[in-house]
This record gives structure tokens, sequence and C-alpha cells, in this order.
């Protein structure tokens, strides 16, 4: 049996490792859900009832934190995770790496009689000092200024991190350089909940109401993955070294068959899907929904939704929790936006709300056009979408993105907002200034007496639509898996802060008429300013195919942008109406923000580099080698014919490798970051998709036993 083969045996076999099932769910006190979070029940219990009220002040209404009760919450906080078996605490941050970061510092520290005491202070609490140098700043800093400093997060509980070995404490921290810059996305994502709140509460005054404390911003975002197993993923250099397959001929069988989707989860999978469940809940990540998505080996998990800053911090924990757990079941969690060339790749479909404390401020109650409210603050969104549609693209690019937006299974690059067929009409009406009406719903009947009938919904959804509103939300459909939600809900809460401020203006100025027109009473100078702007942002909205030739055509005439790659896209993080409205918000300043720009396009660079220095390794060393000896076989046994066929490709393989090779010198590349950027992307990718032709169709050619990498036939159907 060819060595492949063995492998794949090995791969197929599976038996459960243990039992991690949950006893009688109706008992009190059986639910593991926050076991392992330092939350509002364990504070209640632990803290003097005055600090605690002064926390939840801080954590709910968003008022300064006294820094007078730091030591009795750090005090609190040391006892309670040692209970837990933790014996470090770590300032857990997210700096601009796009992964999260913890530097670990135990409890115990020793004392005179040679024994050691546990001890963790308010400062400590309070304040790290990591070392800073080798994070990225996209030029704050100079590579020898190290300091930078964490700040506790009051506002993301803290929580404790179980491994075989031990537990250690984690504390949500925004990450700052010493000069007071954000070099992290806690930071930004925190001012633009606050700039949002500000405005929504001047809208919420405006339509009389004069009690709501707050509004704040929520997030839903629902995580796809594929699952491998293990024995694979480090047979293939290309995953360990990139995420994604730069080499894999397309299998007989892919996901045509569409018999994956919402299919039978596979038993291992399923057990994989249970702890990571568990473990999650344990954490507070409110994790509701599970199932099998379109590729095989593709799946999805998704939350309930909850405030941004709480949910981003949940979403990194999700990503980190779904790889290491995928190890203890022999299987690899690939979170790469386009692991797999020709199925389907993986995104994070950010569902993001604007809510009070007591009602969801998208939510269009039973007529959308009764709901002047929800009208208003819905038009916001159109208007900043269509005001910032470079901006949101931008904030959504990277190097695995460009393989996934625009193909079949990923939203368009092109940003544009789905409505719905009764909303969209809802405008339209006003826009027109005719009277809006709501569609009844219809009743379906199955044609058969035991089955229910069923309400139809008003409207179809769309699935080509990046921005889509979905009955109580906006969905943005264009994030990548593996990234964080924090720039594009830091964008999103920023771009619609300016929306309702704007329209809070033209309201109030109608409102206030001149010396010569009196003013118009606040319904009238709604519906005005609600139709004049859906006039203009109302180009944005689109009901059809985001795929077709035709709507590209349609979007070019309508002014959108169609930013396809990340080096096009980019430019607008820095435009001078993006620096404005981060500038005014107070969300980034220009420093700031140019050093995000400088990030992206350095790891889109490096990124690149490393997939095609890569693949030019593997097909040079392990895929080249495997033809030649395939050639060696055919000649001996006197198919000259076929030798000369494979001869043939070999020649262009070897062609094309010193083609990518020399591309990929770094003395062939431009000095200017940017003009970089788009070498890699026209010249260098070029290269390295010309190699992989050849090697592609060499897999297909070459003796099954001679071909060094695991197949997708055999990396996507063995589970």
């Amino acid at each position: 049996m060819p060595r492949v083969r063995e492998s794949n045996v090995v791969a197929a076999q599976w038996s459960p490792n243990g039992s991690i099932g949950t006893g009688d769910l109706t008992i009190p006190g059986t639910s593991i859900y926050g076991a392992n979070v330092f939350g509002p029940d364990e504070q209640r219990q632990r803290l003097p009832k005055a600090i605690f009220r002064q926390l939840q002040a801080t954590i709910d209404r968003g008022e300064p934190l006294d820094p007078g009760l730091a030591d009795a919450v750090a005090l609190a906080m040391k006892d309670w995770a040692l209970e837990k078996g933790a014996t470090h605490y770590t300032h857990w941050f997210q700096p601009l790496t796009g992964s999260t970061a913890e530097k670990h510092d135990s409890f115990f520290g020793p004392v005179g009689d040679g024994t050691a005491l546990a001890q963790f202070t308010g400062k400590e609490l309070v304040r790290g000092e990591p070392d800073a140098s080798s994070f990225p700043s996209g030029g704050i800093r100079a590579t020898f200024e190290a300091r930078g400093y964490t700040a506790w997060d009051p506002t993301s509980p803290a929580f404790v991190l179980e491994n075989p070995n031990g537990a250690y404490l984690c504390i949500p921290t925004a990450f700052a350089s010493w000069t007071g810059e954000a070099l992290d996305q806690k930071i930004p994502l925190l001012r633009s909940m606050s700039a949002l709140n500000k405005s929504a509460l001047r809208a919420l005054r405006l339509f009389g109401d004069t009690v709501t404390p707050r509004v704040y911003t929520t997030i839903g975002p629902e995580q796809e993955y594929f699952l491998i197993d293990e024995q694979f993923f480090y047979q293939r250099p290309d995953l360990v070294a990139t995420g994604r397959t730069l080499f894999g001929a397309k299998p007989a069988k892919g996901q045509q068959l569409d018999d994956h989707y919402f299919g039978s989860i596979p038993e291992r999978v399923l057990a994989y899907m249970l702890e990571i469940e568990q473990e999650l809940a344990k954490l507070g990540v409110p994790i509701k929904t599970r199932h099998n998505e379109v590729a095989p080996a593709q799946y999805e998990v998704a939350p309930i939704f909850e405030n941004s800053n709480v949910g981003t911090d949940h979403q990194q924990l999700c990503m980190q929790v779904m790889q290491n757990v995928a190890r203890r079941y022999g299987m690899v969690c690939l979170l790469h936006e386009k692991p797999f060339a020709g199925v389907n790749g993986s995104g994070k479909h950010n569902n993001w709300s604007m809510s009070t404390d007591e009602a969801n401020l998208l939510d269009p109650g039973d007529t959308p056009h009764d709901n002047l409210q929800f009208l208003f603050f819905a038009t916001a969104v159109i208007s900043a979408v269509y005001t910032h549609q470079g901006l949101l693209r931008a904030s959504i690019a990277s190097a695995g993105q460009d393989h996934r937006l625009g193909a079949n299974e990923a939203p368009p690059a092109i940003i544009s907002i789905f409505l719905g067929r009764e909303l969209e009409d809802v405008f339209t009406a006003i826009a027109a200034g005719e009277p809006a009406v709501s569609v009844a719903r219809e009743v379906m009947n199955l044609g058969a007496h035991v089955l229910p009938d069923l309400p139809r919904d008003t409207g179809d959804r769309n699935r080509t639509s990046p921005f889509a509103f979905t009955g109580n939300r906006f969905e943005f459909r264009a994030l990548g898996s593996n990234q964080s939600p924090s720039l594009a809900n830091t964008v999103l809460n920023t771009i619609v802060a300016e929306a309702i401020d704007s329209l809070c203006e033209d309201i109030e100025s109608k409102m206030a008429g001149t010396k010569k027109k009196p003013g118009k009473s606040f319904e009238e100078a709604l519906g005005e300013v609600i139709a004049a702007t859906y006039k203009t942002a109302g180009k944005v909205v689109f009901d059809g195919d985001g795929y077709s030739q035709e709507w590209h055509d349609e979007a070019a005439k309508r002014g959108l942008l169609n930013l396809r790659t990340t080096p096009d896209a980019l430019p607008q993080l820095i435009s001078e109406r993006s620096q404005s409205v981060f500038s005014n918000y107070a969300v980034l300043d220009e420093r700031e923000l140019h050093a995000r720009y400088e990030v992206a396009l350095e790891q889109y660079v490096i990124k690149l580099n490393i997939e095609a220095e890569t693949a030019a390794d593997i097909a040079a060393t392990m895929l080249l080698p495997a033809a030649a000896r395939h050639i060696t076989i055919l000649k001996g046994v006197g198919l000259t014919a076929l030798a000369k066929e494979t001869l043939d490709l070999v020649t262009a393989f070897t062609k094309a490798i010193k083609t990518l090779q020399t591309a990929n010198l770094d003395e062939n590349h431009p000095t200017d970051l940017m003009d970089e950027a788009v070498y890699m992307r026209d010249t260098v990718m070029t290269a390295m998709n010309e190699v992989r032709e050849i090697a592609d169709q060499l897999e297909r050619t070459v003796a099954d036993d001679l071909w060094p990498l695991p197949r997708y036939s055999e990396m996507l159907f063995i589970k």
C-alpha cells in the first residue's frame, strides 16, 4: 500500500478520548456557563457593596473608574483565581498583529522564611509594562523604543484559562505606547463606542427620550472554519507556513453535490464541537449555533449578540479555543480565508446593531413605516455606508481576503446594502414623497394537512450582499474568518456616529426655521431629511445578484467603488475623508491611523513573500524530484511518449520555479512599501500562480506513490 494511503487509513481512525458530558441540566448549579469568569456574580459575592456598585457603574454606564477601588478588586480577583488553580496572571491584549498577546507573571513571590506568598495589587491590576519593541507599530515607535503599557479594561471581565498542567488569570487590557498612542485594537473600538453613544443619545433626545442613559453597539460574529486531520496538516509545509494550500489539483468530488451544507455532523467533529462549546461556556462566550458549512470539511459556530467590546474579546478567545481543542481530537482548525482553492472559503459574518438597555434601535417592530425612530437610525447606517464605502472595504482588506472576496461564496468587493423588499419599498416611497405602505405577511400552505401553515417573510435574503439588513440588525458579511472584528466595528461605530450627527443637524436646522420661513415640526423635518438622505445614499442599496457583470457595470454608473485587492483598498484607510471622521470623533488621530495603514500594508507584503518562498521551496525540493522520478520510471518501461509529455511539463515547471525565485529576490523588490505591495500582487503572485498551475497538472500525472503532498480528496473527505 502506498505511503499516502497508509496515512489515510490512520487518519480515518478515531475513538473518543474521554467523556465531557454534563449532568442533569434541570438541576440548579449544573450549568458551567461563566464558571471561569470573574463576572458580576463573583464580584457581588467577593467585593464590598460600595466597591461593587462603583465597578458596575463603570461597566454599565461608562462612568470614570475610581482608581481607589483597584486594590480591593485585585485582592478579590486574586483569591478567586487561586481557587481556580491559577498560579500566574497576564494582561491579555490585542496588538496590531491580529491575534492576542500575553506575558505571564506569577502571583507568588519569596518571603524571608523560605516560603512563597501570593500577592496581587491594584497597581499590578491596572497597569502592566510589557516589552513592546517587537510588536508592529507602523512607525509610532522606533524599534529600539521598547516601552509600552497595558491598561486594565474593567468593562470586559477577567477570566481563567485552563491548561492540562495548570491555569492562569487573563485580564483584558488595552495596549498603548509610552507616548500614549493606541498600539492595539481595543482602544479605538472603545473610543468609537463612546462616540456612537454620544451621537445616538443626541438623536434619542430629539425623539423625546430623556431617560435612556446609554446606547451601545452589539455584535454576533458567525465564525466559519475548516477541520482537517493533523497528519495531513504536518505533511503540507504550505499549510504549516501560510495557513493555505499553495498547491492542490481540483478533486473529482468537491462541493458540487451540495451534500455537506447543514448535513449530519460527523461524530468526531461533533465531539470536538461539544468540547469547544463547553470550554467557551466556562469563559462566558454565549455560543448558540453549530452546523456544517458549504464546503467539505467546513463548519460554523455562532454566538448570541453581545456588547461590541466584550464580543470582540470573546471572538478572539473563540478562535484560540477552537485551535487548541482541535489538537485533542487529532485535527487542526484552519482559519485562513481560503485554505483550499476551488471550494468555498471562510468568512466571519459580523452581525451589528445599536441598543439601549431596553431596546434594539434597529428593530423595526411590526411595520417599519410606522417606526420613525427605526427609520432614522436605519437611514444613518445607509448614509454612513454610502459615504464611507471605501473605508469599510479597507477595514477588511488582507492577503487572505484577496482570494475570497468576489468569489461565489463571498460578497463582492463592491460594498452595497441589501434592505429587503419591504424596507426598500418604504424608503423608496419616502424619497418619492409618497405614503409608505408595509406589506402584510402572507401565509404559506405547504399542501400537507399535518404540516402547519407558515408565515412568509416579506422579502427573501440575498447571500451576495456584503452588508445586509436581516430583520433587526445589519450583517457585514465581508469579514475574513481569521480577522479580528475590532477594526471593522471601530469603523462602523465611527461612521454611523457621524451620520447620526449629520441627520440631527439637518433636522434641527429645519425645525429652527428662518426669519422668513417658520420652522417645521419634528415629524415633518424628519421625513424631509430621510427623503433627501436616501435620494443620495440610496445608490448603495442593491437587491440583486452581486456576482453578476450587470451589477458591476451598474455599480460603476452609480459611482460605487470596486476595490478588488488589498493594495487597491488600503489607501482608503488614510484618505482625507477617513482621517477627518476618525479625528473629529477622537477615535484615531492621524499618526495612529497611518500606523494601521503601514502595518496592514507591511503584513500584506510579508505574507505574500512567505507564500512565494514556501511555494518555490516545495516546488523545487518536493514536487520537481517526484516528477523526475516519474519520468525515469516511464522511460524504464518504454513509455517514451508519456515520458516526453511529462518532461515537457517538468521543463516548463523548472522555468516557472526559476521565474518565481528571481521575482522574489530582495533586490528586485521596490523600496516604497505601496510599490512593493503592488509588485507582490502583480509580479510575484503571478509567477507563483504559474508554478501552481503546472504543479497541479503534474499532480494529475505523477504516480500516486511518488507525489509527496496529501491531495484535496484526502484532506477534505477523511474525517
